[in-house]
């Protein structure tokens, strides 16, 4: 911690020693020593001090100014009342103007330095005055260290406005901002280093991580935070860091703010304050987020702690609002737990359990979303695939794969809060109408939802009865769940029959696919059904069409293509098999052999040795042994 200390005045103009050569080591309460009686009482709120004229006109330019404008030259009583950091302040500014050393740290700078603004004790009335060494201080141990800005930061909490005036905030801030962005560029140059093989600088075997100095400021309030964090975020800081530090300060803030009953809190003061400064500090957090989107920085799990800390703080409708479209937008990310949000109506006896109109709200905005996503790619379906943000050839889209994870979510939290006695019937069925048809391959989670309502609320209406059934699709119920449908009592008639039609529909279907399949060869496994490649028909939604339309053309290319290979090896087969058939026939076999067996018997009774004479002509029949008999014809 640095240290400045102001050396001692040198005996005064009149040749009398106005301190004594001790006076540096004694007590700040024995001060000031001097032979010269005071001439000159300050009071500073509600302490007085007994001083003398001369030295503080000698160098505060606001003492000189009052004594001079009190044209009673005899004037003993002064009054400071609006001194920065008060009686202490003026203490050490008043043995800063007699001499006595005083010692400048991290906790009195921004105080003294705003005092002396105050006091006007600049260089136009004393060199070296209380405010240029302050100042120095600032430049030297202050700005370029980014603790020791945050520490005297927080002193300047107590400044206001004094520490405006003389701008010491903004300077500290500012720092604060531009030595957090080069440590994070030198964070990033010496991992490029180390990847690329250099060598890099010894440094100590600590290393502090990227945010630690987000870490401290925790001891800001929450002016100064977001002051910071602005200026942070302006400088280009990294997103993830900012997320980090949000996190951090919000559980050190709201640590014993969470106001559990907001309803039973206007009879006690104490509960009224920390809501007031809770809803304050959930504004200011959720104003300092980063601008949302589907691949956020923030968790979905500290959005919704935000939530529930701005309903149970009672913040404005837009903060509420900001919320709840940045949860929407990452819904399929959440769980469970993070759309459970406890109802604030306490003190009512027959209040609901859980939030539903706020996570109604979610899920329309979830919705609505999709659905401009939708109406963007609808404009220009004949788009290049490169283009678009998901891939035609995977088996489901990023899109349909988010509808059905959502699809999962809200039917397990229709589970959830079927157990509440109080939930209105209005309110869980509209929640169940909510999603389209194919957002859910399967209904299991939504009847097993509603079936528990049935049996939580057994005097519902049977129009609503009929309207909640009516909600559930038959034909995605699974085997299991059709069994039991079919045999529930709490299930209207209608539902029941139309179980039984979709069951008996669904066998005689997978009767015809099986044959189906025989017939194209699928037995062999060759052509597995497509449907199982991908999510089923039911869950294609309207964006996902043109993609569906594509994948099955490929789909049947291929099949057709196949199926002419083939028929390509089959005709070579059936040509192959006809030559073999030719070359393995038993009687041209038998000719074969009767051919080469009399043609070795021709060649044993050939005459041996025997040539014809020259010039005669050769008889075929000479050369054999026994020739041809002719027969002689009787005239």
């Amino acid at each position: 911690m640095g240290v400045a200390t102001v050396t001692e005045l040198q005996p005064g103009i009149s040749g009398k020693r106005s301190f004594r050569p001790s006076s540096s080591t004694r007590l700040a309460s024995e001060w000031p020593i001097s032979d010269v009686s005071s001439d000159l009482t300050v009071e500073v709120g509600a302490e007085s001090f007994s001083l003398h004229k001369f030295p503080l006109v000698s160098r505060s330019g606001k003492i000189r100014k009052l004594l001079l404008e009190v044209k009673d030259s005899k004037v003993s009583r002064i009054s400071l009342p609006g001194v920065p950091g008060g009686s202490e302040a003026f203490e050490l500014a008043a043995k800063f103007c007699y001499g006595v050393n005083i010692e400048i740290t991290l906790s009195n700078v921004a105080m003294l330095r705003c005092a002396a603004h105050y006091l006007e004790m600049t260089e136009e009335f004393s060199d070296k005055n209380l405010e240029i060494c302050t100042e120095n201080y600032l430049k030297e141990m202050v700005f370029p260290n980014t603790s020791n800005s945050i520490t005297v930061l927080h002193c300047c909490e107590n400044l206001i406005p004094a520490a405006e005036e003389t701008n010491i905030v903004n300077r500290i801030i500012n720092g604060i901002a531009c030595n957090a962005c080069k440590e994070q560029l030198s964070c990033g140059l010496s991992k490029l280093g180390h990847n690329y093989g250099v060598k890099p600088i010894k440094v100590l075997e600590t290393e502090l991580p990227p945010d630690w100095w987000g870490r401290a400021l925790t001891v800001l309030n929450i002016d100064f935070f977001q002051r910071v964090l602005s200026a942070v975020k302006s400088k280009g800081f990294k997103q993830e860091l900012i997320s980090r530090i949000l996190i951090n300060y919000t559980h050190n803030s709201l640590q014993g703010l969470v106001v559990r009953d907001p309803q039973l809190i206007k009879e006690n003061s104490l509960d009224l304050e920390q809501q007031k400064k809770q809803r304050i500090i959930v504004e200011a957090i959720v104003s300092l987020l980063p601008t949302q989107s589907r691949k956020s920085t923030v968790p979905m799990a500290f959005l919704s702690s935000l939530l529930k800390n701005a309903i149970m703080s009672l913040a404005s409708p837009y903060c509420r609002a900001d919320l709840e479209r940045k949860i929407a937008l990452q819904l399929d990310q959440a769980i469970l737990e993070d759309i459970l949000i406890p109802s604030n109506s306490y003190g009512n006896n027959h209040h609901q359990l859980y939030d539903t109109d706020t996570i109604y709200k979610i899920f329309s905005i979830f919705l609505n979303v999709e659905n401009d996503d939708d109406d963007d790619d609808d404009a220009n379906p004949f788009r290049n695939e490169s283009e678009l943000g998901y891939d035609f050839d995977s088996p489901r889209s990023p899109k349909q794969s988010s509808i059905l994870k959502v699809s999962k979510l809200l039917d397990n939290y229709l589970t959830e809060v079927a157990l509440d006695s109080n939930l209105a019937p209005s309110k869980f069925i509209a929640l169940a109408e909510l999603l389209p048809d194919h957002a859910r391959i399967v209904t299991d989670g939504l009847y097993r939802a509603a079936d528990i309502f049935l049996k939580v609320h057994p005097n519902i209406k049977d129009s609503e009865r009929y309207r909640l059934c009516k909600t559930i699709d038959c034909q995605k119920l699974s085997q299991e769940a059709c069994s039991h449908a079919a045999q529930n009592e709490r299930l209207p008639v209608q539902m029941a029959v139309q179980v039984l039609y979709f069951e008996q529909i669904r066998l005689r279907n997978a009767m015809n696919g099986d044959n189906n399949q025989f017939f194209f060869g699928a037995i062999n496994g060759q052509f597995p059904q497509r449907s199982s490649s991908g999510a089923g028909s039911g869950a294609i939604s309207p964006r996902d069409n043109y993609a569906s339309v594509r994948r099955e053309n490929r789909e049947l290319k291929l099949e057709v293509a196949r199926m002419r290979m083939r028929l390509t090896d089959l005709e070579k087969d059936h040509v192959s098999m006809k030559q073999e058939l030719v070359r393995s026939n038993p009687a041209n076999n038998i000719l074969k052999s009767f051919t080469k067996t009399f043609g070795k018997l021709n060649s044993l009774f050939r005459k041996p040795n025997i040539k014809p004479t020259v010039g005669a002509k050769a008889n075929p029949e000479t050369r054999l042994l026994f020739p041809k008999l002719r027969r002689k014809s009787v005239s």
